[in-house]
């Protein structure tokens, strides 16, 4: 394995390469796909929530297509049953024996469409997968391949036929972004680009999965200075005791947001973390996984404002080691 020295350019360059060649079909949003990215060099799993249109499964093929790999798409409905996303036992008559055929998590990035519209008992069955990176089917455990990320698209719960994810399963997602409406300059280029069909279709890809595990093992010999990681642990401590806040951010909260400032430094050619990475993923990654008091959810609170308020209560490190 290289040194930092000499493999953090590198993880930086393929960055570059994976964001510019995913911009051809996600204009106008750089941070957008910047963060999707880092989301996947850091092992995550990523929820985009949006409404319709916007963007979000051309954002989540663009990626996927972008790396020479395995991927499936599951178009999540009401009726979609566990055994449709994790496979299903089939009896062989020549051999006597059960036979477990893989669903369409066998691969190394999932497209789940539309998540939030299959019922809570569907959605459970990505539980194991996505936290252990394993499948447990008639009490054979599978092992994913690497790299693993699930990248699901939702619509805002309060559109007709949706259903709120499980607390458990949405912290499971080490990111979630908001695509949003184009500027009017971007929507004026998405028309000219693909007046002649979707653009996605046609994306090649400039990495392969051996080179996405390469950058995440890259990933993994950032330096993260101890005060660093006790700036982290005092943001989420600071959401526990806030008043509009019913549920705080978790451990699992504070070691997502250290693997994402990790990869997010790396991103940006860096073999140590500072405090900038921090501040910058902590929304992204931090505002999904607390839950509100009623009356603040009427004052109009959100989650993404009370993050940003815990970050600016914490004092930042003065001086952190490279």
């Amino acid at each position: 394995m290289s040194s930092p020295a000499d493999g953090i350019p590198r993880v930086a360059h393929d960055v570059e390469r994976l964001c510019h060649n995913m911009g051809y079909v996600i204009q106008g949003k750089p941070e957008v796909v910047r963060n999707a990215v880092v989301c996947l060099l850091a092992e995550g799993h990523l929820l985009l929530e949006d409404v319709p249109g916007t963007g979000k499964t051309s954002l989540a093929r663009a990626l996927a297509s972008s790396i020479s790999l395995v991927w499936h798409r599951i178009q999540f409905t009401p009726d979609l049953l566990p055994s449709d996303v994790t496979g299903v036992s089939i009896y062989n008559q020549q051999t006597g024996e059960f036979e477990f055929k893989p669903g369409p998590v066998f691969a190394n990035i999932v497209l789940g469409d539309e998540i939030n519209r299959a019922s809570p008992k569907t959605q459970s069955a990505l539980l194991e997968v996505m936290e252990e990176g394993t499948l447990t089917a008639d009490g054979v455990e599978h092992q994913m391949s690497r790299p693993f990320m699930v990248v699901a698209t939702q619509n805002p719960i309060d559109m007709e036929g949706t259903y709120v994810l499980p607390e458990a399963q949405l912290d499971r997602f080490l990111m979630k972004l908001t695509v949003g409406y184009p500027t009017a300059d971007s929507e004026a280029e998405i028309l000219r680009v693909q007046k002649m069909g979707s653009t996605v279709a046609h994306l090649k890809p400039v990495l392969t999965a051996h080179d996405v595990v390469a950058m995440i093992e890259m990933v993994k010999q950032v330096e993260i200075a101890p005060a660093l990681e006790q700036y982290i642990v005092g943001i989420a401590t600071a959401t526990r005791s806030m008043s509009e806040l019913r549920l705080g951010v978790s451990p699992r909260g504070s070691l997502a947001l250290l693997r994402a400032a990790r990869a997010c430094a790396a991103a940006d050619g860096r073999p140590f973390v500072t405090p900038e990475d921090v501040k910058t993923m902590a929304p992204v990654v931090l505002a999904h996984r607390v839950i509100l008091q009623p009356d603040a959810e009427l004052q109009g609170r959100t989650g993404s404002e009370l993050i940003a308020r815990a970050v600016q209560s914490v004092p930042v490190p003065r001086a952190v080691p490279a």
